[in-house]
Order: structure tokens, then sequence, then C-alpha cells
């Protein structure tokens, strides 16, 4: 996990459980799903890292994020 804190809003994690049909979303709701989605976004992160690197590249590209998304959540 992040060591400087969270990175993404809590207001966001709100609408986005809001968007999904929810009338009430509590703090700790949100904060639970900033978690998760935290956790996820860094092993898609380091996954796509190994993908560039791999490539012989040091930039991350689209196409990194998309395939590395692809083997962490298993598509």
């Amino acid at each position: 996990m992040f060591s400087s804190g969270p990175e993404i809003g809590l207001a966001g994690m709100q609408r986005i459980i809001r968007k999904s049909g929810a009338e009430r979303v509590s703090d700790d709701a949100a904060n639970e799903l900033r978690t998760v989605i935290e956790q996820i976004a860094e092993k898609i992160a380091k996954s796509a890292v190994e993908l560039s690197l791999h490539a012989g590249r040091k930039t991350i590209k689209p196409e990194d994020i998309r395939l590395a998304t692809r083997n962490v959540l298993r598509i």
C-alpha cells in the first residue's frame, strides 16, 4: 500500500457508490472501496512497469496498463 496516505479522494468513492444505486454511503464504506481500489491499482501499476521493462522501455504505455489489468483481474 502507499506509504504517504490515500491517493484517491473519499468524495469520488462516494459518488461511484451513489452512481451504482446507493441512496446513502457511509464514510467507512467509501474508505473501504478506496482501499481496495488503491490496492488493485498498485498491483496493476507494478505489473505494467514489469511489462514495459521487459519490452525495453522506461515509459508505461496504455497497452501495458490494459495487459496488466487483464493479468491482475484475470479478465
